[in-house]
C-alpha cells in the first residue's frame, strides 16, 4: 500500500454524489478510483479518471482498492459492509450505521477479526456550528451545562417517493436525522442515564416517522432535548445551551451541504465559513465580566473526517468516529422506539 489510498464508492445517489465523491476528491491522500453506479455513468462525467462499474464484486475483487465507502440506503448497510470487510477492505459506511445493535456488533467483531478500519460517516461532527458548540462546552464557557436543545426542523408537507419515507426498517427521520443528534450528544456529554421519546408521523399519508422529540437525562441533572419536525415553516434555533454562567443560541444550518449541492468543493477558499450574521449569540460571564455578543462560528470541515480515516488506516492517528460509538447511537434509537411504544421514560442500558 502506497501513500495514496484508492477508494471505491458504492452508490452514486444523493449521499454519494453530494457528500462523498466531491469531498473524497478534495483529500490529497485519497483517490476516488471506482464507483458502483447501476444507472448511467454520470460519475465519470464529473470525475473523468474514475472507472464506473455496475456491480459491487468489481470493487471486492480489485486488489488495488484500499477503502470502500458504502452510501446505499440504510436498509442495506449491514450486507454491503459485511461483504466489503470479508473481501479485506477498510470500510466507511453512511449513517445510520445499521438498523440494529445486533448487526452493529457483528460488523465490529468482523472488522477486528479482519484487522480493518471500520468507520461511520458521522460528518455532522464537522459542521461548523457543532465544532463551535463542542469548544464552548470543552472550555466551560457556560459553566456547568444544565440544559441543551438540538433542533433540525424543515417544511416538507408532501411525503416523498423515496426509500427514506418507505417505512422499511431503518427509515424515517429518527434514523435519518436523529442519529446525527444522538451522535453529537454522545460526543459532548457521554451516555445518558435515561431516554424519553415521542416518535410519530404528522403528515398526511406518511408511513415512516417524520417527527421526534427525544429527551436524554443525565445523572448530573443535565437534560438534552433532540427534536425534528417536517412541518415547521418558521424555524427556531438549531442549538441552544444553558449553563450556570450563561447561554449560547445558534440559528441556521452549516453551509457545507448547500455548497456541495451547488457543485462547489472543499478546495474553494474559505470553505465552511459562515457569514457574520449567522454567528451564534453568547451571553455569559467571563473573568468576572458580563459578555453579550456574537462569536465566530468555527468553519466546518468534512474533509477532516476523511483525512482522519486515512490517518487511522496508515496507523498515524486514532480513529475519531469509531464503530463502537456509532453503535451506541443505534442503541439509543432502539431504546427511544421502546420508550415511544411504551409511553414512558426508559433506563439506558448497553
Amino acid at each position: 500500500m502506497g501513500n495514496e489510498l484508492r477508494v471505491g464508492l458504492i452508490g452514486y445517489g444523493y449521499a454519494g454524489r453530494t457528500f462523498h465523491a466531491p469531498v473524497i476528491s478534495a483529500v490529497s491522500d485519497l483517490k476516488l478510483a471506482k464507483v458502483v453506479q447501476r444507472r448511467g455513468a454520470s460519475a465519470k462525467e464529473r470525475y473523468p479518471w474514475v472507472e464506473v462499474v455496475d456491480h459491487v464484486q468489481d470493487l471486492y475483487r480489485d486488489d488495488s482498492i484500499d477503502l470502500i465507502v458504502v452510501t446505499t440506503p440504510s436498509t442495506d448497510h449491514y450486507e454491503f459492509v459485511k461483504d466489503a470487510l470479508q473481501a479485506g477492505k477498510n470500510v466507511i459506511v453512511e449513517k445510520p450505521f445499521t438498523v440494529t445493535t445486533d448487526e452493529a456488533d457483528k460488523l465490529i467483531t468482523l472488522a477486528k477479526a479482519k484487522g480493518k478500519v471500520l468507520s461511520v460517516f458521522h460528518n455532522r461532527r464537522w459542521d461548523g456550528d457543532f465544532l463551535t458548540v463542542r469548544e464552548i462546552v470543552r472550555q466551560g464557557i457556560l459553566g456547568r451545562i444544565s440544559e441543551a436543545e438540538f433542533c433540525w426542523d424543515s417544511y416538507r408537507p408532501s411525503v416523498g417517493a423515496n426509500w427514506r419515507d418507505s417505512g422499511a426498517p431503518g427509515t424515517g427521520v429518527f434514523y435519518d436525522l436523529g442519529v446525527h443528534f444522538l451522535d453529537q450528544a454522545l460526543s459532548l456529554f457521554g451516555m445518558p442515564a435515561t431516554i424519553q421519546a415521542d416518535v410519530r408521523t404528522i403528515r398526511e399519508n406518511a408511513i415512516a416517522d417524520d417527527y421526534f422529540n427525544v429527551v436524554l437525562g443525565y445523572e448530573d441533572g443535565l437534560s438534552v432535548r433532540l427534536k425534528s419536525s417536517a412541518l415547521v415553516r418558521e424555524r427556531g434555533p438549531r442549538y441552544t445551551l444553558h449553563g450556570t454562567n450563561g447561554s449560547y443560541v445558534k440559528y441556521g444550518i452549516d453551509p457545507q451541504e448547500q455548497a456541495l449541492i451547488h457543485g462547489e468543493t472543499p478546495l474553494k477558499p474559505n470553505w465552511g465559513a459562515e457569514p457574520e450574521d449567522m454567528w451564534g449569540t453568547l451571553n455569559t460571564s467571563i473573568g468576572g465580566l458580563h459578555y453579550i455578543g456574537r462569536i465566530r462560528t468555527i468553519p466546518g470541515s468534512y474533509t477532516s473526517y476523511f483525512q482522519n480515516v486515512y490517518n487511522a488506516i496508515i496507523g498515524q492517528k486514532e480513529l475519531e468516529v469509531k464503530p463502537e460509538q456509532a453503535r451506541m447511537a443505534i442503541r439509543l434509537i432502539e431504546l427511544g422506539i421502546k420508550s415511544n411504544n411504551e409511553k414512558k421514560t426508559v433506563e439506558v442500558t448497553p
